[in-house]
């Protein structure tokens, strides 16, 4: 990939600014930045559908891309086809096939003239384009990836419809890998992953012969496959390349970090010498005032080319306060049942029961499609159980963090979705300033930000509900590291009841969880970190 003259802006606001960069094919980049610095429209410039201010982005041989969004649309899997029509769809095999055999047998038709020399010819082609997309190892190859994706024989058989939000990104990524793109672009590609899943895919994607490029905030997996590190400086608007993984990067971005600093202040110490010595003498004459002279212009070229050291990056400040405390029983849970499909012959959730101390902290496990958001919907009132009761305690004010931020009108600017807020905006504005939105920010459309920058304007409403029971569906999923550690501390001092769906262990480790309930069996225990990964350990090889 060759990047030339890259510069793009919103408004008056810079993404990118001049940059230049050459990156050899076949590595694995690793793109990493602060929420907001244009990690997500960078693959958008990529992909073409985002056009830069100035500059190109070239690829050699117009080579094929295939990409894997962090929020999977409703519209990207809303056709209505089984999974395992739609995983086939990502190779041309059986439109290639087809149009093999209509050639064939025009030939059989055809004297032996000119024409069926050139129906020979497209028989070589289409020859040579199935021997490129491994037609006769596909099944294979397709097999393994759904094996190594852990989709069940069940889901394979369900329509793209019917999946939840996870089941839906796990099988748009199977799909994706088996379509053979010359560069994979992922898009926090483990949100949705258990353990051995993501094993798989690091695996897969180290023994890739193809250039894969990786937005993550999951080191771990950083680390397993990356061979660079893009790095996006949302304060410069600049891109810095650096070899190796992302703690090698970590290193050497610090190490240079400082020795900026250091070498910016030196010359800072230069610069006052300098500006004393010609202030005291550029009133002299003879020797001393050719001195100030040349002190002088050594002053102006040095001003010139002073050393910027951008200033530091901010922090969100999160605080999650009540404003009163719960009933003893915030809430419970009485055999509950739930179907989306009156006429199906299986619950998603059946016979569930359970309740909430005051305070408590709870975790919901299980393998996507369980039920987790489900239940989470049902006890925030989105949904209707078909059987049972959910009882709300009559002081539980409910504060809820939604995983794909379905409380966000996309169509408002950010000040916008606040107005159901009994705050000036003065009070809003100073509000989202702790969340990192400053200035003209507020009057953005909630449709362009990031998933990163969404997920602190949900984490701003949640705060200004003072709610004594938080339900979070996976709030970490779109959050750089840092960010997750703030937000680990303010639900670990949180005083309130907390209701958690969580995939991060390091997050949940964090949190003081006291219970664990285990779906689709309905089962509690006294949350043990090395039994819920054992858990999800069985979980994912049953059905494969």
């Amino acid at each position: 990939m060759e990047i030339k003259n890259l510069t793009l802006s919103f408004g008056t606001q810079n993404v990118f600014k001049d940059i230049n960069l050459n990156i050899q094919e076949n590595e694995k980049v690793g793109i990493v930045g602060v929420n907001g610095a244009g990690k997500t429209t960078f693959f958008k410039v990529i992909l073409g559908t985002l056009i830069p201010d100035e500059g190109i982005i070239k690829f050699k041989n117009n080579a094929r891309k295939g990409w894997l969004p962090q929020v999977i649309s409703e519209e990207v899997p809303s056709m209505d086809i089984s999974v395992f029509d739609f995983l086939l769809s990502g190779r041309p095999l059986k439109e290639l096939n087809e149009e093999l055999q209509k050639v064939y047998e025009q030939i059989a038709i055809e004297p032996k003239d000119a024409k069926q020399k050139e129906l020979f010819n497209k028989v070589e082609k289409l020859q040579n384009k199935l021997e490129y997309w491994n037609f006769y190892s596909a099944d294979t190859e397709l097999l393994k990836i759904i094996n190594g994706m852990a989709i069940s024989n069940e889901m394979i058989n369900q329509k793209l419809n019917e999946l939840s939000g996870g089941q839906k990104s796990k099988v748009a990524f199977a799909r994706l890998l088996y379509s053979m793109p010359e560069i994979i672009l992922l898009d926090e590609p483990t949100n949705h992953l258990d353990n051995d899943t993501k094993q798989f895919v690091i695996n897969f994607l180290k023994s890739y012969r193809g250039s894969v490029y990786v937005i993550s905030h999951d080191v771990d997996f950083l680390n397993e496959i990356t061979t660079k590190i893009l790095f996006l400086d949302k304060r410069t608007k600049k891109m810095e390349l650096y070899d190796g993984n992302y703690d090698r990067f970590v290193k050497l971005h610090e190490e240079r970090e400082k020795n900026l600093l250091k070498e910016a202040e030196l010359q800072e110490k230069e610069i006052n010498r300098l500006q004393a010595v010609v202030a005291k003498y550029q009133s002299a004459s003879g020797k001393r005032k050719r001195m100030a002279q040349d002190r002088e212009k050594k002053l102006e070229k040095m001003k010139a080319n002073k050393i910027e050291v951008a200033p530091q990056q901010k922090t969100a400040q999160i605080k999650m306060e009540m404003l009163r405390e719960s009933n003893y029983l915030p809430l419970k849970v009485n055999d509950l049942s739930f179907k989306y499909n009156e006429n199906s012959s299986q619950d998603i959730i059946h016979n569930l029961s359970f309740e909430l101390k005051k305070g408590e902290k709870f975790l919901i496990v299980g393998e996507n499609g369980v039920g987790k958001s489900t239940l989470l919907k049902l006890i925030v009132g989105q949904l209707m159980p078909n059987k049972g009761t959910i009882q709300i305690g009559n002081k539980t004010d409910i504060g809820y963090y939604a995983q794909e931020h379905e409380l966000l009108d996309n169509d408002k600017s950010i000040l916008d979705n606040f107005s159901d807020v009994y705050m000036s905006q003065r009070q809003v504005r100073s509000v989202l300033g702790r969340f990192l939105f400053y200035g003209d920010d507020v009057f953005k459309k909630v449709s362009v930000l990031s998933p990163g920058e969404r997920s602190r304007v949900a984490l701003a409403k949640l705060s200004l509900k003072g709610a004594n029971m938080l339900i979070l569906d996976e709030p970490t999923n779109h959050l750089d590291p840092e960010t997750q550690k703030i937000i680990a501390e303010t639900f670990k001092t949180f005083e309130g009841t907390m209701l958690v769906v969580s995939h991060n262990p390091e997050f949940v480790d964090n949190l003081g969880i006291e219970r664990t309930l285990i779906l689709p069996s309905g089962q509690l225990s006294f949350y043990d970190r090395k039994t819920v990964e054992h858990y999800y350990e069985i979980n994912t090889k049953k059905d494969y």
